[in-house]
């Protein structure tokens, strides 16, 4: 039977005079919110109280938790999950790590969440921690745990809960590549998406399961062909890409996207909405209404008191770190996912042109940095050091080293091999200029280089400057690994950052045409 999506007032109406075998159920799902405790700006950086007095904020632990009671108190049936990235992107977790996502994740009662790759940033142990603090499950079945003994027996792959009487299976999702974007160690190994969902979708299909949701921090397009190429999946709850489903701007696609009979939904990033799904199961299991969307945090959702307080008393120690003012910006300073994963970005210029001129004098050529590692955007005026925490969060260092210039270009390669997917890896550069084809092959994208106004040199040997992460083959960046005369232990990226800021304020962003498409 196809699934009928409707608005909610429609399922409203028809489920009144449903069946009695019928089950309803609100799916209400949050993904990639990464530290963001208190409000938010426009920019998805910090937002002052001031701002968030006049109404100009969006998101925060408060109103998240505001608006979770309040879609409770509108459904008979919910559920709350999240898909992932709980971890990593303000003051807030590099202060606390996971401690305070556990403590807040608890006290709005969440149902289950899957492990995204930003919670192996700081190694199993962290993640462990984490999980033995939570009140309920945390899962991810596309890997094979069983030789770390911080998480073997403990981080499940599915699990069923029971609500209103019928049991839902749940089912957890990582990235594949995490290995590759984080810090999980050499003994988790991970696996393909399909046929580990696969794998527990017939295994709690076998307990009599009919009802299953995969919490997938997989990425939109991998979660369209997980729908794609498995039965038995009736949700997705998505994550990793930020992507925002629904009729609003900026939306990718239609909440819920429908790929046959499976559902899919993702809620952008940050804590900024809310999604809201509601769904109708026949007797028999079979998903037969979808439709929801998510909710916005805006100033018209109250804060929540007792959140607040205890957001407020979080932050006391992290006052004076980033309430610093550090320099000030003409105009603002893009940051955005969209722009510096895809091309050229002002944010992107301002790291490589800060790295590269901390270490000019040490022989260096050129800077690389991955877009990835850019969370957010500066807006104009007064810049303190929380802002720019809040773009360069990770703690990576400068690492320094030599390689080919055919090395060189192979990382080029990859840093414009997953544009498609809005990657990570695409590379933001000082000191060097390349002209990449986007519609050539992946490894065969790049068509010209230029360091220092001179043609590549695919044999001459090129003084680097990256982060340690990139260096350490992160993102995809292998090629690093063996570099020559490296020093990974440079200073922090986001000191470095701000004392360049400091050094030419008012900073005046801008972009010069180093990186074109051809």
């Amino acid at each position: 039977m196809p699934v009928r999506l409707l608005t909610s007032a429609a399922v409203l109406a028809l489920s009144a005079g449903a069946a009695m075998a019928d089950y309803n159920l609100t799916i209400l799902h949050t993904n990639d919110f990464h530290a963001r405790f208190e409000p938010i700006s426009k920019y998805d950086s910090g937002c002052s109280a001031e701002d968030n007095t006049e109404g100009k904020c969006f998101g925060g632990s408060a109103r998240l938790m505001t608006a979770i009671e309040a879609a409770r108190a509108g459904s008979d049936n919910s559920i709350l999950v999240d898909g992932g990235d709980q971890f990593q992107g303000t003051l807030f977790y590099t202060y606390y790590k996971g401690k305070l996502a556990a403590e807040m994740m608890n006290k709005m009662g969440y149902d289950a969440m899957t492990v995204g790759n930003h919670e192996f940033d700081d190694g199993p142990e962290v993640l462990r921690g984490f999980m033995d603090a939570v009140d309920f499950p945390v899962l991810m079945s596309n890997a094979d745990v069983s030789g770390e003994p911080l998480l073997a027996d403990v981080l499940m792959k599915s699990t069923v809960i029971e609500k209103a009487g019928e049991k839902i299976g749940l089912i957890g999702l990582t990235p594949q590549d995490t290995d590759e974007l984080a810090s999980p160690g050499k003994n988790v190994i991970f696996t393909d998406p399909s046929d580990a969902v696969q794998h527990e979708v017939d295994k709690l299909t076998a307990e009599g399961v009919n009802k299953i949701i995969v919490l997938s921090h997989s990425g939109y397009g991998v979660d369209k062909t997980v729908a794609e190429k498995t039965t038995g999946v009736d949700v997705i709850v998505g994550g990793h890409t930020n992507t925002l489903l629904g009729d609003m701007d900026g939306a990718e696609g239609p909440y819920p996207t429908m790929v046959g009979d499976t559902a899919i939904v993702s809620a952008y990033a940050y804590g900024k909405f809310l999604g809201e799904l509601n769904v109708t199961f026949d007797d028999e299991g079979t998903l037969i209404e979808a439709s929801g969307q998510p909710l916005i945090m805006d100033a018209a959702v109250t804060e929540d008191e007792a959140v607040k307080s205890r957001i407020a008393e979080a932050a006391a120690p992290l006052e004076e770190i980033r309430n610093k003012v550090v320099a000030e910006a003409a105009e603002a300073i893009d940051g955005e996912r969209g722009s510096c994963r895809a091309q050229e970005c002002t944010m992107g210029n301002l790291v490589a042109d800060a790295m590269l001129d901390r270490v000019k004098d040490q022989g260096i050529d050129v800077a690389i940095a991955n877009g990835g590692g850019l969370r957010a955007s500066i807006d104009a005026g007064e810049v303190t050091m929380g802002e720019v925490l809040t773009v360069l969060p990770f703690q990576n260092t400068l690492a320094t080293f030599q390689v080919k210039g055919m090395t060189l270009k192979e990382a080029l390669e990859n840093g414009v091999s997953q544009i498609e997917e809005g990657a990570g890896r695409f590379p933001q550069i000082a000191g060097m200029a390349f002209t990449y084809d986007p519609a050539a092959e992946p490894g065969s994208r790049v068509v010209e280089v230029t360091v220092g106004g001179e043609a590549l040199d695919p044999e001459k040997v090129y003084g680097v400057v990256s982060n340690n992460y990139m260096r350490g083959g992160g993102d995809g960046y292998k090629m690093f690994i063996n570099a020559m005369n490296v020093y990974d232990f440079g200073p922090d990226l986001a000191d470095v950052t701000a004392e360049y800021l400091a050094v030419n304020a008012p900073y005046q962003p801008y972009t010069d045409g180093r990186i074109k498409t051809k």
